[in-house]
């Protein structure tokens, strides 16, 4: 039996961390998949260590890769500190894949038959404060007259459901083009990335909620970039991926409005 509220006790994580907060990029980063942290009373969720450190728990290496991009290019960026099977911070509340029963082969048993008060607290305590996190900076940037330019950072599996997928990286938007497709036409001059366009993932109203809460609502250029994770499951790899888009990014937002 999972507890009721409050989930979060006083010792630990908050539910998100701010990188930079007074960064001068036009740029503002998240990563709304950036921890396999799962809270105290959670246990383990009824999953081993192993899968823990998979990625059905996390976005591995995407933290590392926005903590160095980050610092090279001097932006603010907002991290979820708690797994996704806790509750998903890119998922609409309510959705099926909001609290997942299942991620990819692996059954989430401690999520079935959660009460609703369960479910809330995890929202409550975890989704909201995130979300608030990122609306608070975006008002603050609208307010002083900021420019704002919204990057999305995710990773993906190479293999998924046993189909192996081509792409180095692959690009996320959908109603707002600019920054997105500049920075494809950038990373496509490199042809062994075979970077992709809304593959493997694109952006629907019941599968994502950052880009259309913050970006598309906003009317704030954004884009979200997935990068393939045994690519950056190491420093040396994630640090190859910050620099490149760091390099990248400036010259894909130049002149956007």
């Amino acid at each position: 039996m999972l507890p009721c509220m409050p989930l979060l006790t006083a010792v630990e994580p908050a539910a998100f961390t701010i990188d930079r907060p007074q960064g001068r990029s036009d740029f503002l980063l998240v990563c709304d998949h950036a921890s396999r942290l799962v809270p105290h009373a959670l246990g383990s969720l009824g999953l081993d260590d192993t899968q823990l450190a998979s990625h059905i728990a996390w976005d591995i290496g995407a933290a590392g890769v926005a903590r160095q991009l980050s610092t090279a290019l001097d932006a603010t960026l907002v991290l979820q500190s708690y797994s996704r099977l806790v509750v998903d911070c890119n998922r609409p509340p309510g959705s099926a894949t909001s609290i997942p029963t299942r991620s990819e082969h692996v059954r989430i048993a401690a999520n079935e038959n959660l009460t609703a008060a369960d479910a809330a607290a995890r929202v409550a305590e975890i989704f909201s404060p995130y979300h608030a996190a990122i609306s608070d900076i975006l008002e603050q940037r609208r307010v002083a007259g900021t420019r704002t330019l919204l990057v999305c950072i995710h990773s993906f599996t190479p293999v998924y459901l046993g189909q192996a997928r081509p792409w180095k990286t692959g690009l996320m938007y959908r109603k707002d083009l600019r920054l997105g497709r500049a920075l494809l036409e950038l990373l496509r001059q490199d042809k062994g990335l075979h970077a992709g366009e809304n593959e493997p993932y694109a952006i629907s109203d019941n599968t994502d909620y950052t880009i259309p809460l913050h970006g598309e609502a906003r009317g704030i250029p954004h884009v979200g970039i997935e990068i393939r994770q045994d690519l950056i499951a190491d420093v040396h790899g994630q640090q190859e991926w910050a620099t490149r888009l760091a390099h990248l990014l400036p010259i894909a937002g130049k002149g956007i409005q």
